[in-house]
């Protein structure tokens, strides 16, 4: 079993870098999307992403329950989660508790079996957001990506579609 974080800015090549480790391992990957299509420029990201990824992938749209999804999905093949940043936002916009969330996510993911590539935001690296919202959800962000990459035996950084191994 393998917990793969991969971390970088917007558009820098996460998601296709991820999709190339889940397909690494052995069996059919699932790809667990916490997205939802709530506009037009979404749903054009949605598609991208799809088109990308061959057809022999099992999709499952999780935009909240993300811990019972991988532990439903566990014992087969690799589980691909893009991205644990929507998740956050989701559960911050459901009024959910986000931190019980990521800590109850954080001690699922050594329990599994099959291995899990999880994809999420490095959204510190800016300048500080002027309204608390926005705040709140580069700390909470933060936070999250902290508590995983400890459980994560591996962490990569991806930058201008590199790779750089942190951990």
């Amino acid at each position: 079993m393998a917990v793969i974080l991969i971390t970088g800015g917007a558009r820098s090549g996460k998601s296709k870098r991820a999709e190339s480790r889940a397909r690494a391992f052995p069996g059919q990957p699932v790809y667990v999307a916490t997205a939802e299509a709530l506009d037009a420029e979404m749903e054009a990201r949605i598609a991208t992403h799809r088109q990308r990824r061959e057809t022999d992938w099992i999709e499952r749209e999780v935009p909240l329950n993300l811990v019972a999804a991988l532990v439903a999905t566990d014992g087969s093949g690799p589980r691909l989660v893009d991205c644990l940043t929507l998740w956050l936002s989701n559960l911050m916009h459901a009024e959910r508790d986000w931190s019980h969330e990521v800590t109850e996510l954080a001690a699922t993911l050594p329990r599994l079996k099959s291995p899990v590539v999880l994809v999420t935001n490095e959204v510190g690296l800016g300048i500080v957001p002027d309204n608390a919202l926005a705040r709140s959800f580069r700390d909470a962000a933060g936070i999250m990506n902290q508590i995983i990459a400890d459980v994560a035996d591996e962490v990569e950084f991806v930058i201008a579609g590199l790779p750089m191994k942190l951990k």
